[in-house]
């Protein structure tokens, strides 16, 4: 009997590394599913300020794609806005932190961050998080943040001095470090997984279980598969 089909978009690979285990892996296979990309990752615009012309959700919204993750508060709005009827399936962990950094050595705590605009990706997590980071430190007023684009766009308007400071995720975090960057703020986050409601409660519970069990793997073996996250970085 053929395997019913779930169709993926894409988003950045430290939040889809679980997908890419599952898949590689025979997860999916042994949960009694099909799990097909619809897209590659690169293939985005990389600069896109409204959410719905982003790859990952125009392709769910045309109907091209079953499920994607990204932040929790991101799943909100795209749930609360789907023209589709999309519907946060689950909360996740993120696989990485979410960071603000700079090369300037004048910014070395939050409350240095006062009217210097962040280089962020309008209504993500680095936008989310960047808020709720300094909130607690600046008043609202001067907390500046600026749309810059994905997370490699982000880093390198950082390397080039167009943004003073930028709010990234891993692998970018590690790469900066590596790099001569220093960490200003660091905070944790949930991602959430938003699927489409015909998919049924079994195919739910099938796609759900391999995640869970890739989580587990990658949880106790980092090393084997950290390999799809770095070969964004080239290493």
């Amino acid at each position: 009997m053929d395997r019913p089909i779930v169709s993926i978009s894409p988003n950045n690979p430290v939040f889809d590394l679980p997908i890419y285990v599952a898949r590689d892996e025979g997860l999916f296979e042994q949960a009694g599913i099909e799990v097909r990309y619809q897209a590659k990752y690169s293939q985005r615009n990389a600069s896109d300020a409204d959410p719905f012309k982003r790859l990952k959700e125009a392709l769910f919204e045309q109907g091209k794609a079953d499920v994607y993750n990204l932040c929790e508060w991101a799943g909100i709005d795209r749930s609360e806005k789907s023209a589709r009827g999309a519907q946060v399936l689950a909360l996740r962990p993120a696989v990485g932190a979410q960071a603000i950094l700079a090369f300037d050595k004048a910014l070395q705590e939050p409350r240095d961050l006062a009217g210097v605009p962040i280089g962020i990706n309008e209504r993500t997590g680095s936008h989310y998080t960047t808020l709720q980071s300094l909130e607690g430190v600046l008043a609202r007023g001067d907390i500046a943040i600026e749309h810059v684009g994905v997370p490699e766009r982000r880093y390198q308007a950082l390397k080039e001095g167009t943004s003073r400071a930028a709010a990234l995720m891993e692998p970018f975090i590690s790469l900066g470090l590596k790099e001569g960057a220093h960490l200003v703020d660091v905070t944790f986050y949930r991602g959430a997984e938003v699927i489409a409601p015909h998919l049924s409660p079994e195919q739910r519970g099938a796609y759900l279980g391999a995640i869970n069990q890739a989580a587990d793997r990658i949880m106790a073996d980092f090393d084997r598969y950290k390999h799809y996250v770095t070969e964004q970085t080239k290493g």
